[in-house]
């Protein structure tokens, strides 16, 4: 479904747009994000109430109309994609987006992983300069960006030769499992893509590597028996899973970026039943698909300590890592040479945590982390600059401008 408030016609721009070198239009578009703090800040407060747990798509409907009303007011055509179980995903194309230029694809995500009522004792407040509530940095600051920056291209009359793509989805916290095939089939064909994830650390360090997500569950099938009766004739797969659990958390490897988390198990019916049943959830993260690899053989070639018992590994699954490719790195000189254009001397880092520009890597030139400075992400204190916002928003109008990568 296609909206647009104007009847079903693009937004036209303030004037004839026209393309621009970023650099000279920097101070146009730094002045024009500053001037508009205080309207980020309102956005991002308005986005924040409008509550959007993963698990409940049911109640999306409020923050997709919020975004799709902003997305059109900033020139674009916006289509909802089904995203069956989890909802529906945005995605809008910018000005001119019907030509044969080359796209860049803008993702950012709009569900969150605090559940339906978490305002009532995480409320949204600006106080010191800090805007706090559930989802402002991880990651709603970030479609504030996203919108603000088409806003100065459509306002400003600047048309970037790399025609703008908006991805916003409503399922990355539980690994993009609807969005995926969407985001693979609009980054096969864009010339880059540009991860709207919160920046780290209070720097606003950019983020160029990402640990690759696995996740499996280990299952031990024993047998069962009376435990006070004939305990002997059991084989207790609770007793394999302590041995187990132990097992697996010594791959962790720190020194090689390998680590492996057994975060959930359950095991047995009945304490008076040896148990038949029992089963681990494991979290691993590497920067290298044939580390991953490897902790999958070692799981693979593991055999049970207690007599009786079978071990299997069910539902594995590994997104790949975000690696500092040349095409990556090309893209981050890029960035950072941008950066200087708004006064930000940018650094990068490599981080543990998965996202959307895993999936965008394997296809495309990805930089990741360009979204607001903050802290507290999935965390109680969660919280974003209100300073950062238009900095960052001007980094990204900037890099929006930039030519295309194969270009010289």
């Amino acid at each position: 479904m296609r909206e647009n408030e104007a009847g079903g016609h693009r937004a036209r721009g303030r004037g004839q747009a026209t393309e621009a070198a970023p650099a000279d239009v920097a101070p146009a578009i730094r002045s024009f994000m500053q001037a508009r703090q205080g309207e980020m800040v309102d956005l991002l407060c308005r986005l924040a109430l409008a509550e959007s747990p993963t698990d409940r798509p049911d109640v999306h409907a409020e923050v997709q109309d919020l975004l799709t009303r902003q997305l059109v007011a900033a020139g674009c055509l916006v289509d909802r994609l089904d995203g069956g179980e989890q909802g529906a995903h945005l995605v809008a194309r910018g000005r001119n987006g019907t030509d044969d230029r080359p796209t860049q694809l803008l993702i950012g995500h709009y569900d969150t992983v605090w559940p339906m009522h978490t305002l009532r004792t995480m409320p949204v407040r600006l106080e010191n300069g800090r805007l706090s509530g559930p989802g402002v940095y991880d990651m709603k600051g970030g479609l504030v960006l996203i919108i603000y920056a088409l806003r100065a291209l459509e306002e400003l009359g600047l048309e970037p030769s790399v025609t703008p793509l908006v991805f916003m989805n409503s399922d990355e916290e539980i690994g993009s499992p609807t969005s995926t095939s969407h985001i693979e089939r609009l980054a096969r064909s864009a010339d880059r893509a540009l991860i709207l994830e919160p920046a780290q650390g209070p720097s606003g360090k950019i983020k160029t590597a990402r640990k690759g997500v696995g996740h499996f569950k280990v299952r031990i099938h024993g047998v069962a028996a009376h435990a006070g009766v004939e305990p002997e004739r059991g084989a207790s797969a609770v007793l394999e899973l302590a041995h187990l659990v132990q097992r697996l958390h010594a791959l962790n490897d720190p020194e090689r970026g390998i680590s492996v988390n057994v975060g959930v198990i359950s095991g047995g019916n009945r304490s008076n039943v040896v148990a038949a049943d029992s089963v681990a959830h494991v979290d691993i993260r590497a920067y290298h698909e044939a580390e991953a690899m490897e902790i999958r053989d070692a799981v693979l070639a593991m055999e049970p300590v207690t007599p009786g018992v079978r071990i299997a590994m069910e539902d594995w699954d590994f997104r790949q890592a975000l690696e500092r490719t040349p095409r990556n790195r090309a893209l981050w000189e890029v960035t950072r040479r941008t950066g200087r254009l708004v006064g930000l001397e940018l650094e990068e880092t490599a981080v543990g945590g998965g996202s959307d520009g895993n999936t965008t890597s394997l296809h495309t030139a990805t930089i990741d982390g360009l979204g607001p400075v903050g802290a507290g992400s999935h965390a109680a204190h969660e919280y974003v600059e209100a300073d950062s916002l238009p900095e960052r928003a001007a980094l990204l109008a900037l890099l929006m401008l930039a030519p295309p990568l194969g270009a010289g």
